[in-house]
């Protein structure tokens, strides 16, 4: 077996342990982006300006802006106000944050994809705004977007990997741990890649599963 093949097979195990640090720290990610770009999303939809222009002013800076320097101001830069973050939460705060500014777009058009119908009749029923909006509305919007929320998760499974650069030892942080011992790039960044590769194909087969199962007959 040549060397470099014998490393990757000898370190295999350690990358996946890698790998289940970068499945917990998306998981966190993208369940505080979904909780975030929920309410920023009926933000973004409401006529009050007071929480329209702040909604807006987020996700138009979130993504005009790299995840690697949210990731820099949250970890070294909110200590210079007296806001000290460990390294893998404060990963969780600026990828969840990042993640939020897409899920809104994502809530907000999936919201407009509900018949106003429905609003105007769950109103006519006697429905309160916030109650039409979580018994009929929300549920609805919710089935509509779930591809693109899986999708969104596969995307951040791959933006995670920024978080090695304050030293999360997530999987590409794995990796390069192994480099600096066993000095073998190729084998090892090319076992990360099949790994990632493993999880996102994986992932994207859920999708198209749920696609096909919340699809409308």
């Amino acid at each position: 077996m040549p060397y470099w093949l014998e490393v990757l097979v000898n370190n295999f195990t350690y990358l996946l342990e890698g790998a289940l640090s970068t499945l917990r720290l998306t998981s966190l990610s993208v369940l505080m982006g979904l909780i975030i770009g929920t309410f920023v999303g009926m933000g973004r939809l409401s006529r009050y300006k007071f929480l329209n222009y702040p909604a807006t002013v987020y996700v138009e800076f979130i993504r005009g802006t790299p995840l690697l320097v949210q990731l820099f101001i949250i970890y070294f830069g909110l200590p210079q106000l007296g806001i000290n973050l460990p390294k893998y939460p404060a990963a969780i705060v600026a990828l969840g944050i990042n993640s939020g500014a897409y899920v809104a777009e994502i809530v907000r058009a999936g919201i407009q994809s509900v018949p106003r119908g429905q609003y105007e009749a769950a109103r006519s029923l006697g429905m309160t705004h916030g109650q039409a909006m979580r018994y009929i509305i929300l549920p609805q919007a919710f089935r509509n977007i779930l591809p693109a929320l899986g999708n969104e998760f596969i995307a951040m499974t791959k933006d995670s990997s920024l978080a090695s650069v304050i030293g999360v030892t997530e999987l590409m942080r794995t990796g390069q741990i192994v480099i600096s011992r066993t000095f073998q790039s190729f084998s090892i960044y090319g076992g990360v890649a099949i790994i990632y590769f493993a999880m996102t194909f994986t992932m994207s087969r859920i999708v198209r599963w749920i696609e096909k199962k919340v699809a409308i007959k």
